[in-house]
């Protein structure tokens, strides 16, 4: 009897805690997810793609002034004048201490690196005095979307670079 007693104060309790009247469901697709203009349209800011360190393996935008100093002398920028290229000094540059602050880094050498760009019509061509086939994909792709994102008109052109050990490319932003 007692047995019984105790299975009655259980059903009693288990059944409005089971039975909450919530079914069951599928998954709802509600649309496309968010997408954000980091860029405003102007000359004066440019996108350079950096390393999260809080999730390894991801490549984040950052929007920087072209006119902004260059931190460090040994960047390699020498006479770039379009803004392409300018981003490509301030991206070999690395992230500013407020961008290191916020968790921001950088797979590409911080060494002088002379480089150029130009745009084709097979694409994007950037060429650099130092070796690019031993660079880790994810630096490959830090100047690959830094490339593409900055004054290409077509932001999904792609880019090959080209080295002093070889190339790498065609290939496509994959952010």
């Amino acid at each position: 009897m007692r047995r019984l007693r105790v299975l009655v104060a259980l059903m009693a309790f288990a059944l409005p805690v089971t039975g909450c009247g919530i079914r069951a469901s599928d998954v709802v697709e509600v649309g496309d997810p968010a997408t954000v203009d980091v860029a405003a349209g102007s000359r004066e800011g440019t996108l350079l793609y950096f390393v999260s360190s809080s999730s390894p393996g991801t490549l984040l935008p950052v929007v920087r002034q072209i006119d902004m100093p260059v931190e460090t002398a040994s960047s390699g920028t020498g006479d770039l004048k379009s803004s392409s290229g300018k981003a490509l000094g301030l991206l070999f540059a690395g992230p500013s201490r407020t961008e290191r602050d916020a968790g921001m880094a950088t797979e590409l050498p911080q060494s002088h690196v002379g480089l150029s760009m130009a745009v084709t019509r097979s694409g994007v061509l950037v060429r650099l005095d130092g070796p690019v086939t031993g660079l880790s994909g994810l630096a490959q792709q830090q100047l690959i979307c830094t490339a593409v994102h900055s004054g290409v008109p077509d932001p999904g052109a792609a880019v090959t670079l080209s080295g002093t050990d070889g190339s790498v490319g065609p290939v496509h932003c994959t952010v």
